[in-house]
């Protein structure tokens, strides 16, 4: 099964940004290629660099920052391949922004064939 790792904190909390940078994946990526489970991924700039677009009437309305308001935002996501959901959590509880922030695993939902 593929997971989406969606890696997210408070951006309003003010993570040091030295702990931050220390911290990053550290070996967690090499460790998750090594293994064979990593299918892509990357980080995200903040979120005030955000565009947000609606379709409203035929009209196309842009938004600065994120539509959503709350203070946790996505920085990154990763994108896996393995058994199942048990695995999944072992995988992101690995990473160590985990212990920063926090990570939402979703599954990937494969399209269907199309149809005519």
């Amino acid at each position: 099964m593929r997971y989406v790792l969606m890696i997210c904190s408070d951006e309003t909390a003010g993570t040091d940004p030295e702990r931050a940078a220390a911290t990053g994946c550290g070996g967690w990526s090499q460790e998750m290629a090594d293994r064979g489970v990593v299918r892509g991924g990357a980080g995200l700039a903040p979120a005030d660099r955000a565009t947000t677009v609606k379709v409203r009437g035929g009209d196309v309305l842009l938004t600065d920052g994120p539509f959503a308001e709350t203070k946790d935002q996505i920085g990154g996501f990763t994108v896996i391949e393995c058994s199942g959901l048990a695995e999944a959590v072992e995988i992101a509880a690995r990473h160590p922004w985990a212990e920063l922030g926090q990570i939402e695993i979703r599954p990937v939902e494969e399209p269907g064939p199309a149809t005519a």
